[in-house]
């Protein structure tokens, strides 16, 4: 085991994807010589050169229109969207073709595609840098939705993406690239537990506290502080937006009978909106309160002053916990 940032576990997860397969190819502004915004690049233009390790123009939409006559031509291409907000120019190209053309060519042509996207808040950034998209993705069928939380899944359900016939958008949460953790990077990716899998990342009895991303970072400070309580929570990091693993969530939810769903994002027709139904047509009878959301705020990503409002906080998850768990001093609302 390596103890790597986040960041460098996905900078290996590329290079040894390309090292397996040599029809692996990465597209992106800024990707070779600078290695990327982030760095996550670093050094696979020197390791693979210039046909492998592509500097596109600022032209998103042109990016994933050239990532799918690649995929034509049996390329794995996997693509750097710069920031979450500059994935809007090629939505029309991921959801119109990169989504539909297995299932409009009836099998015919695969979109071994994967979609990589530095993604959320938490940086202090300007605008259009600190979105949160996933929901228009998830909504798309044909695609798969990854959002990573620590160093040892991204670098693992990097590769799995990358492997997959499947075309996936591979969020990567931003504020956690800086983030160590222990990573086998000797580990055969065929004995990996499959990609689509959420995982129990703490265990409880009490209540069930759902999320992704950076997120699963203040949820588990959420547990601890609940514990000093006497409040047993268990935390599930979803790993898959889409699909969701819902065997792992209701086994959870049967055995805890409350629920508080997180995410960033608005909290009109989210993840959390969604998540919340499929357990109530799963586990309504096994329910002990109405599950909650808590979620960023309906409005435009505000100035990195005011992001520490708009993000939702340990305080704001230990309220939700207090309402489904109906303890006093919780303040009033549906939803937080």
């Amino acid at each position: 085991m390596t103890q790597i940032t986040l960041g460098k576990a996905l900078g290996a997860g590329l290079r040894q994807a390309m090292r397996d397969d040599d029809k692996v190819v990465l597209l992106g502004e800024d990707i070779g010589r600078l290695g990327g915004v982030f760095r996550i690049t670093d050094g696979l233009l020197d390791e693979f050169g210039a046909k492998r390790v592509i500097d596109t123009p600022l032209a998103e939409s042109g990016i994933v229109g050239m990532a799918v006559g690649l995929a034509f031509r049996g390329y794995r291409p996997v693509v750097e969207i710069q920031f979450d907000g500059f994935v809007y120019p090629a939505f029309d190209q991921i959801v119109a073709q990169v989504a539909k053309l297995h299932y409009r060519t009836q099998g015919r042509v695969r979109m071994p595609i994967t979609i990589r996207i530095p993604w959320a808040g938490g940086i202090g950034a300007a605008e259009h840098h600190s979105e949160s998209p996933e929901a228009y993705f998830v909504h798309t069928a044909g695609l798969r939705v990854i959002a990573v939380s620590n160093p040892e899944d991204a670098y693992r359900s990097l590769r799995q993406a990358i492997a997959s016939d499947d075309p996936v958008i591979f969020f990567e949460p931003k504020r956690l690239y800086h983030q160590k953790g222990e990573v086998d990077l000797d580990a055969p990716l065929a004995d990996a537990a499959p990609m689509g899998l959420a995982r129990v990342v703490r265990a409880g009895d009490d209540a069930t506290l759902i999320t992704y991303g950076a997120m699963v970072t203040t949820a588990l400070q959420a547990a601890e502080a609940a514990e000093d309580d006497g409040i047993s929570l268990e935390v599930i990091d979803l790993c898959s937006l889409s699909p969701v693993d819902y065997d792992t969530v209701a086994t959870s939810v049967r055995k805890t009978g409350r629920v508080v769903v997180a995410h960033e994002a608005s909290r009109e027709a989210g993840m959390a909106a969604e998540v919340i139904a499929s357990i109530t047509e799963r586990c309504f009878e096994y329910l002990e309160s109405a599950p909650l959301r808590v979620t960023g705020h309906d409005v435009p990503y505000p100035p990195a002053k005011l992001e520490k409002y708009h993000l939702p906080d340990l305080d704001r998850l230990l309220d939700a916990v207090d309402r489904v768990l109906d303890r006093p001093n919780s303040l009033t609302g549906a939803d937080a």
